[in-house]
């Protein structure tokens, strides 16, 4: 289903052991083979074993409408006609190889061929059956691959289909089998269908009720909810599930280690904002408006967010509140401002402090604006 799957060539590493002993198991082949061709008669019966596997190799190439080229390579590299070649001493292999690759040049695929013209200038008959092979197993992988890419979608619709007949085979024996989906979608399409709250005022009621008699009432009304709606609320409900509840999605528990990590990089985001929000307060728009200083403290912040995986979130905040706190103070007295005074350096880590807490009115605002943006992708 990989859309990106290739068959790939398989290279060894240079001077590796399984490299050599191929290398050596092929030259003494070919070597072999040289000496049959040159012997006084020659000996042509490997030849045609070879002759007759690229004749495979060629078939298997061509698809199922191509009726005349499978008829014009049976009849060109007729197995019992070059036997009796053969036989007779006649066989002529520069001929059949010089057939083959106008054959070659015909089926392969663009890349290959620069690879296929390479061979024509190939006099030596061992060789040229050597680069031939060598070529073909590339086609015969491009082949592999272009039958891949052809079938992905008809496999797509029989695995849609094949799958959603087992999971109804399996909600029949188990009703239940997915209640935990169902109230995580209920639960999503329910804070998609509340009201928003209607603004302060003694006119409130009346605007609503007028609002409601008026001829743009369409309008106004809420849009219908979407599946994709009701699932994009859902999976940004998943970014705040609590690690505790045991109520997660069945059709989702295979992916939850990997959106636990995903809730866990938003978090972190979600800190590292309110932290540099705090600490604008307390810096003035001169230290943070050197770009330096700002990258320095993101980096530093970053840095020690990742105690969180070890430590109780309290403990790691209360250390990261002191480095960022020194890194202020500091930072200020190099740029020859006024240094933090130890009240609002007090007030500063006590603030830092507090964004622990997820009731945090900072990380609160924080968070709602991530869950926008993350709601809008």
């Amino acid at each position: 289903m990989n859309r990106d799957f290739r068959v790939e060539e398989k290279v060894l590493p240079p001077g590796s052991l399984e490299g050599r002993i191929r290398e050596t198991m092929h030259d003494a082949f070919w070597e072999h083979l040289k000496e049959r061709l040159s012997a006084t008669p020659p000996d042509f019966s490997w030849a045609l074993e070879l002759l007759k596997e690229i004749k495979e190799i060629l078939l298997s190439l061509l698809l199922p409408r191509q009726n005349r080229l499978r008829s014009e390579i049976e009849e060109a590299l007729d197995m019992g006609l070059l036997k009796q070649e053969a036989e007779h001493g006649s066989l002529n292999v520069p001929h059949l190889s010089k057939y083959i690759l106008n054959m070659m040049t015909l089926l392969c695929a663009p890349v290959r061929d620069e690879a296929v013209q390479k061979l024509e200038n190939i006099s030596d008959p061992v060789r040229l059956l050597r680069g031939i092979f060598q070529v073909l197993s590339l086609m015969k992988m491009d082949m592999v691959n272009y039958t891949i890419q052809s079938l992905q979608p008809q496999l797509q619709e029989h695995s849609i289909q094949f799958e959603r007949a087992k999971f109804q085979d399996l909600l029949n024996k188990q009703p239940g089998l997915l209640d935990h989906t169902t109230r995580w979608l209920t639960r999503a399409a329910t804070e998609l269908s509340a009201p928003l709250p209607s603004g302060p005022g003694p006119d409130a009621a009346d605007a609503s009720s007028s609002a409601c008699s008026s001829p743009s009432e369409a309008a106004s009304s809420p849009e219908p909810l979407s599946p994709t709606m009701v699932l994009s609320q859902g999976f940004l409900n998943l970014l705040l599930w609590d690690p505790e509840d045991d109520e997660f999605p069945e059709t989702l528990l295979t992916d939850r280690a990997r959106l636990q990590e995903l809730e866990a990089q938003l978090r972190q985001l979600t800190i590292l904002a309110s932290v540099l929000l705090v600490s604008s307060s307390f810096s003035g728009s001169v230290l943070f408006g050197s770009p330096q200083f700002v990258d320095k403290l993101k980096r530093v912040t970053k840095a020690l967010l990742e105690e969180f995986k070890s430590r109780p979130e309290e403990e790691a905040m209360l250390t990261m509140s002191e480095q960022v706190a020194q890194e202020i103070h500091q930072s200020l007295k190099n740029m020859g401002l006024a240094a933090l005074s130890s009240d609002n350096t007090g007030s500063l880590i006590g603030q830092l402090q507090d964004v622990a807490r997820k009731e945090n009115c900072v990380r609160s605002v924080i968070a709602q604006v991530l869950e926008t943006e993350v709601a809008s992708l």
